[in-house]
């Protein structure tokens, strides 16, 4: 259904979003400062719901559409790069987001956890937009299959991302040291994440639509 370059591709690009500061990896990683790693894990469970909803909306929806409007294939692809781009921005403007930095939240409980980072990831438009803009770049309608090819790839991202969250939040405590006294090692981190998304997003661009 995918070669293995294309599925290489896809989780470089999920290993970006997930590296990308933003609402889930922030709550995730203040939650793990404030309350230790197992609140940071249950707050992760939610998180890994979240997706799950993302996904299967975005996978009944994205092949609903393809299949029936052919273009929306150019127009989702502009769109996304141009999101890409976008993301790129965010990561090397000056003020980026720092999510080490620590925070000061109450003590909840499990359930209040799970919830709080379930709604996080619901309401992220980080998520959704990555989604709609980016699964289809990797779909190959003359293939069959769409929505069988959307899940397989929401698998692999959300494992990427439970799976790079999960060590940030083990880790939380001693990166949030070392960042604290190497303050140009985030600095570093932002450029070179903007570098890659900059470059996905001319991969994008520079792909043509096989024919049906």
């Amino acid at each position: 259904m995918f070669t293995t370059t294309e599925l290489a591709w896809f989780a470089l690009a999920a290993l970006v979003l997930v590296l990308t500061p933003g609402p889930n990896m922030i709550y995730c990683i203040s939650r793990t400062l404030c309350q230790g790693p197992r609140a940071g894990l249950v707050s992760l469970s939610g998180v890994a719901l979240g997706f799950v909803v993302h996904l299967l909306a975005a996978s009944f929806g994205l092949t609903a559409l393809l299949l029936a409007v052919p273009l929306a294939f150019d127009a989702i692809k502009v769109a996304g790069a141009a999101y890409l781009l976008w993301m790129a921005w965010q990561a090397v403007k000056p003020g980026g987001l720092a999510p080490f930095e620590t925070r000061e939240l109450p003590h909840d409980p499990p359930r209040t956890l799970f919830l709080m980072g379930f709604m996080t990831n619901l309401l992220n438009p980080k998520v959704a937009m990555f989604y709609l803009s980016f699964f289809p770049q990797f779909l190959h309608p003359e293939r069959g299959g769409l929505l069988l090819q959307s899940l397989t790839l929401g698998a692999v991202q959300i494992s990427v991302s439970t799976g790079v969250n999960t060590i940030l939040i083990c880790f939380a405590a001693a990166i949030a040291g070392f960042l604290n006294r190497n303050i140009s090692w985030m600095r570093v981190q932002r450029y070179v994440m903007g570098t890659v998304l900059g470059l996905l997003a001319l991969r994008l661009l520079a792909e043509k639509r096989a024919a049906a």
